[in-house]
């Protein structure tokens, strides 16, 4: 009987200390990466205003880079030279092989780094001589990748500006072609998204994404490849959908598909952190020098006649 009673006891006091023990484990971790979001909270951000910086005015949207250098780390530059203008209402493609600097000269343009000569205007207004903020407010971004919260789809088109009502958000939503299918959700506007939007599709997320800008009605846009990824039919909507936010706004498009720029106003073609050439699709496909190559080399078999390239001509060194 009294083997008996201890292994009973035994067996009573074994799970308490097993909690214990992955308690202590929890309350271990969570305290480690406590520390490390405190310190990410108290770090200081590297790029500050200046302490007469003044509120971005917006005039139009005239973009201009004036012999623009710039690296992330001293003596080895990501951009060399780089000079152009990009005018109101105009949409830019930007093109190149990987590295080339296409996402840095979004990241400066938005000042999310600081260039190290030159400098940048925007309807004459030096970018360095303005408040981030003002700067960001003006500017709207659909990455290729769609961040979406966990909360109602209604409360994630809110986000994108303060005091925004439900018919202005739906309103949205039929602009970037997504009331149809977020009606048929089984809460409609209603419906909680799980976390980054997992329970939609790529092109669903997208297109919340694109409405979610509308209510945001930036007087700038900057679009990283919206459109990869998805079937043919919902790439339609989605271009549709960039059509009407992209209307009368200075534009700058991030191609990795080159189909995606070819009616832009310009295109900037990039390659080893400098502009080799700036012209509409035409123009450079007439002039047949790197971007038509990079052009033929992409729809090799697709386009008749088009002969093989050499890729090695395009890697940044």
């Amino acid at each position: 009987g009294v083997v008996i009673s201890f292994v009973g006891y035994a067996a009573l006091l074994s799970s308490p200390l097993s909690e214990i023990a992955n308690l202590t484990s929890t309350t271990l971790s969570a305290v480690a990466g406590g520390r490390r979001v405190f310190a990410i909270i108290d770090e200081e951000p590297q790029i500050q205003d200046a302490s007469d910086a003044a509120e971005f005015e917006f005039k139009g949207g005239h973009v201009e880079f004036r012999d623009v250098d710039f690296s992330y780390v001293p003596h080895r530059k990501i951009l060399k030279h780089n000079t152009f203008v990009a005018k109101p209402g105009e949409m830019i493609g930007i093109c190149g092989p990987t590295g080339a600097g296409k996402s840095t000269i979004i990241n400066i343009l938005t000042r999310y780094y600081d260039i190290d000569s030159g400098a940048i205007l925007i309807d004459g207004q030096n970018l360095q001589s303005l408040t981030q903020g003002s700067l960001r407010q003006q500017i709207g971004v659909v990455l290729q990748e769609a961040f979406l919260f966990s909360d109602t789809v209604m409360n994630n088109l809110k986000y994108a500006r303060e005091g925004a009502t439900d018919e202005e958000c739906i309103e949205a939503a039929k602009q970037a072609n997504a009331h149809e299918f977020i009606m048929n959700l089984p809460q409609g506007y209603d419906t909680m998204m799980t976390e980054r939007g997992s329970n939609l599709s790529q092109g669903q997320r997208q297109m919340i994404t694109i409405a979610r800008a509308m209510v945001a009605n930036p007087k700038m846009l900057i679009l990283d490849e919206a459109t990869s990824n998805v079937d043919t039919r919902t790439e339609k909507l989605i271009q549709e959908g960039l059509q009407r936010l992209m209307a009368d706004k200075t534009s700058f498009v991030i191609a990795h598909r080159l189909s995606t720029i070819q009616h832009a106003h310009k295109i900037m073609a990039i390659n080893g952190g400098e502009i080799e050439e700036f012209a509409s699709h035409d123009e450079l496909m007439a002039k047949k020098g790197f971007y038509y190559n990079l052009y033929m080399s992409q729809f090799k078999g697709k386009l008749p006649g088009s002969a093989d390239v050499d890729m090695s001509q395009f890697v940044s060194t």
